[in-house]
């Protein structure tokens, strides 16, 4: 069954913390929750012609921060979340260009108790399709992998633009609180800095923020969002053979909801740090692993996540 609930008294209040204990879990199911994400090397730019398959496997779990003027104790989820995704570089203006496309499949739980009783979610089902499109405005040109090994070998700084657009596709039900998909569209507009410190350490600086279109179809009314902003910081370790690690951070704030006009109290101010290290198989694997871990949060989740990266040159 793709969506249970445990039976409880149909009170208003009970109805409004159920939202919230469920709400974060929402989000992370979908690919619209990218404030949370910490990429490093995202715009570290590849040979005019580079096409990679990847294939990720992330597990999150930990509590829920909700209104402390609601009557909701103990909340908590966990989410597992896989991820196809497909990377092509091409020439855009003589810059280098990166097209990115994900698709997302997303299973978990949410508990926690509401006016004293147990309210559990269950969900599973494809999330929201992205694509991302970011291009490179100084510091790399559209390159041959000969070229490619020369930047590589001694890396100029690097400034980049990108755009991501989240579609409705995922798994929606209206008369449910809690889905895999958003029901909404929503986008991210970001520029990404890339600062060479030595040909081995680089500093990584993403700002960004995410705009979401309204949900006209959320079980309670009609659900809208106020913008995220948001910012990250990676420190980048390269090593022979392609490997690199890097330690990173990120913040984010604002994500306000309101419902049918009513504003909730859940605007976000949150951050996390991360450690992510990835290793050669050979000349066209590779593996990334990552952990990360909530630091700072006013609403929503505070979270662990591990994962695990295939990647694949094509």
């Amino acid at each position: 069954m793709w969506w249970y609930s445990r039976p409880v008294r149909r009170r208003p209040d009970g109805l409004r913390a159920g939202k919230l204990v469920a709400g974060l879990l929402l989000v992370l199911a979908s690919v619209a929750a990218g404030a949370q994400e910490l990429s490093p090397r995202a715009y570290w730019p590849a040979p005019q012609g580079t096409r990679i398959l990847t294939a990720v496997y992330a597990y999150s779990w930990g509590d829920i921060v909700t209104d402390p003027a609601l009557p909701v104790t103990g909340a908590e989820s966990s989410l597992n979340k896989a991820v196809v995704g497909y990377f092509h570089t091409l020439s855009l203006f003589g810059r280098t260009s990166n097209v990115v496309v994900e698709l997302p499949y997303a299973w978990g739980s949410a508990r926690g108790l509401v006016q004293g009783e147990e309210r559990v979610r269950e969900l599973a089902g494809l999330g929201d399709a992205a694509v991302t499109l970011s291009v490179n405005l100084k510091g790399a040109p559209a390159m041959s992998v000969a070229e490619f090994r020369e930047l590589a070998a001694a890396p100029p700084s690097i400034l980049a633009a990108s755009l991501r657009i989240v579609a409705p596709t995922g798994r929606y039900a209206e008369d449910r609180l809690v889905n895999v998909g958003a029901n909404r569209w929503a986008a991210k507009a970001e520029l990404g800095y890339i600062q060479p410190l030595t040909p081995d350490w680089h500093l990584e600086i993403e700002a960004g923020a995410w705009f979401f279109g309204e949900n006209d179809e959320f079980a309670l009314g009609e659900r809208e969002q106020d913008p995220v902003y948001a910012a990250e910081f990676h420190l980048v370790r390269r090593f022979a053979r392609g490997d690199w690690a890097s330690i990173n951070a990120n913040f984010f704030r604002g994500g306000r909801t309101s419902t049918d006009g009513t504003a909730s109290n859940d605007r976000q101010r949150n951050g996390d740090l991360g450690l992510a290290y990835t290793f050669a198989l050979d000349r066209k694997q590779s593996l990334k692993f990552a952990a990360s871990a909530g630091v700072l949060t006013e609403a929503g989740g505070k979270y662990r996540t591990l994962s695990v990266n295939y990647i694949r040159l094509l």
